[in-house]
């Protein structure tokens, strides 16, 4: 059940947090991977390519600013050119920046929607072309409970981007459901990712950790708890499911005051 043998994938964002254990899951389950990661991400993708080489499935490794249309479609131009097709995109990449409201300027509001919105939007469009041609395609994104169902003080931005990746989806999920091309994305919640854990601009450890406490399932999040949700809706059996956008937080958002 859910065999991605012979597929190939796209994560971007793939150098740690949930990138990575997506790209992991897919190698396991038999899809041959190219990996995205920003240069000036700290965390060494080196061991996420090892990983997949290491269950048997290719691993294309590439840098990648999802701010950067010719960046984004050379990368997708390789990987048909080197492994013969796409199947699955998965626009992982994403920032937060913790900013009060009223210093928020309008380059740094700017910045985070090119990556977090518009950076999506580039993935899905170059990968298009290669899916219709093929008349089968999975384009899946993070969202958040931010944005979503839920509001984050000092992060307006982040929670517009995010907001604006569920009308990306619903309106490409029928757009190009004729052409065999399903559309979804996950809005976790509190995940224990390099990003959550920043101190900086999200919760950091101690907040991550505390959050448990409030998820009815008595935990924060993993990054594996996504990528297995991401590993579904790549599949042929999630082929009838398209235009969603699937709440994976432990049950924190039913519980919400």
């Amino acid at each position: 059940m859910f065999d991605l043998n012979g597929k190939v994938a796209l994560v971007t964002g793939a150098a740690s947090g949930i990138g990575a254990a997506t790209a992991l899951r897919f190698a396991t389950a038999g899809a041959d991977l190219v990996l995205t990661w920003f240069e000036g991400d700290p965390h060494d993708p080196g061991p996420v390519v090892e990983a997949v080489e290491e269950a048997g499935r290719r691993a294309l490794l590439r840098s990648c600013d999802v701010s950067d249309t010719g960046q984004v479609e050379r990368i997708v131009a390789e990987t048909l050119n080197e492994l013969g097709r796409l199947d699955i995109v998965v626009a992982n990449a994403g920032i937060a920046r913790d900013i009060p409201a009223a210093e928020l300027s309008d380059e740094q509001w700017d910045t985070l929607l090119d990556v977090n919105l518009a950076g999506v939007f580039r993935c899905f469009r170059a990968a298009i072309p290669a899916m219709r041609a093929h008349r089968h395609g999975r384009l899946l994104t993070t969202s958040s409970i931010a944005g979503g169902v839920q509001g984050w003080a000092r992060h307006a931005h982040y929670c517009a981007s995010k907001g604006g990746l569920v009308g990306l989806v619903r309106g490409l999920a029928v757009e190009l459901g004729g052409d065999g091309i399903t559309v979804n994305a996950i809005a976790p919640g509190v995940i224990a990712t390099p990003q959550a854990l920043d101190p900086v601009n999200s919760l950091g450890p101690e907040g991550v950790e505390a959050f448990g406490d409030s998820v009815p399932v008595g935990r924060s999040g993993r990054p594996e708890d996504i990528a297995a949700v991401f590993h579904f809706l790549a599949s042929d059996e999630a082929e009838y499911l398209t235009g969603q956008v699937l709440t994976v937080d432990g049950g924190v958002s039913l519980s919400l005051a």
